[in-house]
């Protein structure tokens, strides 16, 4: 890259310090023009910042860092001015005369990435620590950051390319008879291969969660409550709660924080049979809704236990609910969950609302210890889940090894994804764009 960028490296607005970022191959010029001289490698020094005609724009610190041994790899230098939006300002458009260009959003980190510093999953962890809700969510952050999942990716990898070494050799040595596969070494490997892959699955899953949060999906027959159990989650009246079956005609979401972290909320439309056209497509974006939870609770009336209502929405839920019996205040039942992990509740008055997020602290990782987990997109997971069909479908191929090697090869390359080994540039650019500018 020839060019040299610059952006505000703070939030815009009044505060006591903002810091200005320049990288580029014209950084000393810059350096010399608006300092005087290029300061000492990574020492801070206190001068004055002037334009290119002399002026005096602001006092504060410099700090120089020459290339390679910098954040992007380039020669870069931070001013360190009195954070005024107008003093920030001068100091910028002092460094755009002077050669420099406005940097776009992420490009320090991309730069970065590009330079080597740093691989794909350690960018994206910089943009997730910034925005990390929770003390849990911040450290599996900083582990990525510090590459504790890279680390893990690259250990599979050299997995995989030993096995493809291993197998290919067969294949191009095939005149030797040899069976490489007659040890059954081969397919011990893949087995251990994916046994590792759902270790680091399960803790980018939690991390994905810690950052994104739970999508969770209301279900039930009509006036089982759960618009009323919407609202006490929420702590506010989002939904309309009357006695009246069938209020809820479409999708109702909310966004709450349960401890720093998000859970999104969809309150649906109750599941029975209608002939009401504006009813029924309600059930239809129910059941769109239920594809694309992460939890499902399905709600029940105390007061029925015996009722078929169970039987007949399970069979319109592919994944395991969460079952809650709603109502206790009319039933009579006590709060609790059972030893078939049903829960009982009043939605109404609030008794057992504690024991419910109890449990969904403990299912997105918030009661468990999150020591080792890394923070993750779904990106990685599905880069992740293709990694483990490929292998999965390769322990199938026990005489094709063309097929295997294609396999692994597939299994290496959705994995090469993570770190950026395999990428292509409209998805660096998705990435990079949702960075903050100066970052």
């Amino acid at each position: 890259m020839t060019d040299t960028i610059a952006a505000l490296a703070t939030p815009v607005g009044r505060g006591g310090i903002g810091v200005i970022r320049i990288s580029g191959p014209r950084v000393p010029e810059i350096a010399q023009t608006m300092l005087g001289h290029l300061p000492q490698p990574r020492m801070a020094i206190f001068t004055d910042f002037v334009d290119k005609k002399g002026e005096l724009l602001d006092q504060g610190i410099a700090l120089y860092f020459p290339a390679p041994h910098s954040f992007t790899g380039e020669e870069v230098l931070e001013l360190q001015g009195h954070g005024g939006p107008i003093v920030m300002d001068l100091l910028l458009n002092s460094t755009l005369k002077l050669g420099a260009r406005l940097a776009h959003p992420g490009e320090f980190s991309e730069r970065a990435f590009l330079n080597g510093k740093m691989d794909l999953a350690q960018a994206e962890a910089i943009a997730d620590l910034i925005d990390s809700a929770s003390t849990q969510a911040a450290r599996c952050a900083l582990r990525s950051l510090q590459g504790e999942f890279s680390s893990q990716i690259h250990a599979l990898v050299d997995q995989l390319i030993w096995l493809r070494s291993y197998i290919e050799a067969g294949i191009d040595f095939v005149d030797e008879e040899v069976d490489l596969l007659a040890d059954g070494q081969v397919f011990e490997k893949i087995k251990k291969l994916i046994g590792d892959l759902d270790n680091i699955l399960d803790k980018a899953q939690q991390g994905y969660l810690l950052k994104e949060g739970m999508r969770i999906v209301l279900v039930g027959e009509p006036n089982v409550g759960k618009s009323s159990l919407l609202n006490s989650l929420a702590g506010r009246e989002t939904a309309i709660v009357t006695p009246i079956p069938g209020t809820t005609r479409d999708v109702v979401r909310d966004q709450i924080q349960l401890d720093g972290m998000p859970l999104h909320i969809t309150d649906t439309a109750g599941l029975r049979e209608t002939d009401d056209p504006v009813e029924l497509e309600g059930i239809r974006r129910t059941q769109l809704a239920l594809k694309e939870a992460d939890l499902v609770i399905l709600l029940l009336d105390d007061r029925h236990p015996d009722d078929k209502a169970q039987a007949s929405l399970l069979a319109e839920i592919e994944q395991s609910p969460l079952i809650i019996r709603n109502k206790i205040d009319l039933s009579g039942h006590n709060v609790g969950i059972s030893e078939e992990g049903v829960l009982y509740l009043s939605a109404k008055t609030g008794a057992g609302i504690e024991l419910l997020r109890a449990y969904l602290k403990e299912k997105m990782g918030l009661q468990t210890s999150s020591e080792g987990s890394f923070m993750a997109r779904r990106r990685h997971l599905d880069a992740l889940q293709r990694a483990k069909m490929a292998l999965t479908i390769a322990l199938n191929h026990a005489q094709a090894t063309e097929l295997l090697a294609e396999e692994l090869r597939q299994a290496q390359d959705a994995l090469g994804e993570i770190t950026g080994e395999f990428s292509a540039d409209d998805l660096l650019g998705q990435i990079f764009s949702s960075f903050c500018i100066g970052k």
